[in-house]
């Protein structure tokens, strides 16, 4: 049961500081939407369907099986592992960004965050989305969500790698100094 709870309330919580997080920022007149780097019904489609693979282990921790077999204790723990560390990557990264944060690329000028979890990733918020996806896979083990999980991250690899190109335009030689200190993921 407390798995069930500790496993819902990381992607509910995060939404609402998603979304309520938008709301806030809008009335200071931030618009968290930004311009969409890939075709937009792709990166729509990629980014819903995240939480439809949240969702999906919400389910199975629930105990409503999407299994189609028993999955194994290792699997399970080593799912929650990674949920949890893809969560903790994901609120930290969202904090971090501050004001700064879109969903797709800004469509005004803001500031490269460099520091805290951004020192150690270019992209801290994909590798804890990515960690999740997994954790969702190998927690449900289910067919559909291995495949749908592997569709969302190749899509959002896409997205880093076009979001990568504006960052460079946007910020010339303080973004390629930061990348070439640090890794795209890790």
């Amino acid at each position: 049961m407390i798995e069930a709870v500790l496993v819902t309330i990381l992607p509910v919580g995060f939404l609402i500081i998603l979304f309520g997080g938008g709301a806030a920022f809008l009335r200071k007149n931030i618009e968290q939407d930004g311009e969409t780097p890939i075709d937009r019904t792709l990166f729509y489609t990629s980014k819903y369907s995240v939480i439809i693979l949240w969702g999906a282990m919400v389910l199975q921790s629930w105990g409503i099986g999407l299994s189609f077999f028993e999955v194994p204790l290792f699997l399970r723990v080593t799912g929650l592992i990674a949920w949890f560390f893809g969560f903790t990557f994901l609120y930290v990264g969202r904090f971090e960004m501050g004001s700064s944060f879109r969903l797709g690329t800004p469509k005004e000028r803001t500031l490269l965050r460099v520091d805290g979890l951004f020192g150690l990733s270019r992209n801290p918020m994909y590798v804890g989305m990515y960690a999740t996806i997994c954790a969702s896979a190998l927690y449900t083990l289910n067919p559909a969500v291995i495949i749908l999980g592997s569709f969302v991250i190749a899509v959002h690899h896409s997205i880093v790698r076009a979001e990568e190109h504006y960052m460079q335009k946007a910020y010339g030689q303080e973004y390629t100094d930061y990348r070439n200190r640090v890794g795209r993921y890790i």
